[in-house]
């Protein structure tokens, strides 16, 4: 089991949509992103997964905090146009809330996907998840 962070912003918000239909995605198709693909296929039964937004000037906000729950992976067709690659999440915590960005280097928020490996933000998850 691992922690991960995606993002679900597509020229507008989509993290609403994402929670209402159980999915995380990828809003790129396979030819413009082929490693984000790979990566979303990789993940497995049991990950967590948050989706998250880092504005600049602000800290981490956490929108929704999940886990995969099968090992398929959905097509664009499957999720409604809502994302090119998906995975089906069971959603644990739907509550915003922010978290500080810790003051040590980091090169991973803006990205859209990524695993987390900061132990105070995992342990917020896994506090969040589990309270």
């Amino acid at each position: 089991m691992a922690i991960f962070g995606i993002g679900a912003y597509y020229n507008e918000d989509v993290s609403t949509q994402f929670v209402s239909a159980d999915i995380v995605g990828i809003g790129w198709n396979r030819q413009e992103a082929p490693d984000l693909h790979q990566f979303l296929r990789s993940l497995k039964v049991g990950d967590i997964i948050y989706i998250k937004a880092h504005p600049p000037g602000s800290g981490l906000i956490i929108k929704a905090i999940g886990v995969i729950v099968t090992e398929d992976v959905l097509s664009e067709i499957e999720t409604s146009n809502l994302a090119s690659c998906a995975r089906k999440v069971r959603w644990i915590s739907k509550e915003p809330f922010s978290v500080p960005i810790p003051q040590q280097k980091n090169n991973v928020r803006s990205n859209t996907l990524y695993e987390e490996f900061h132990p105070i933000i995992q342990q917020e998850i896994l506090r969040r998840m589990f309270s």
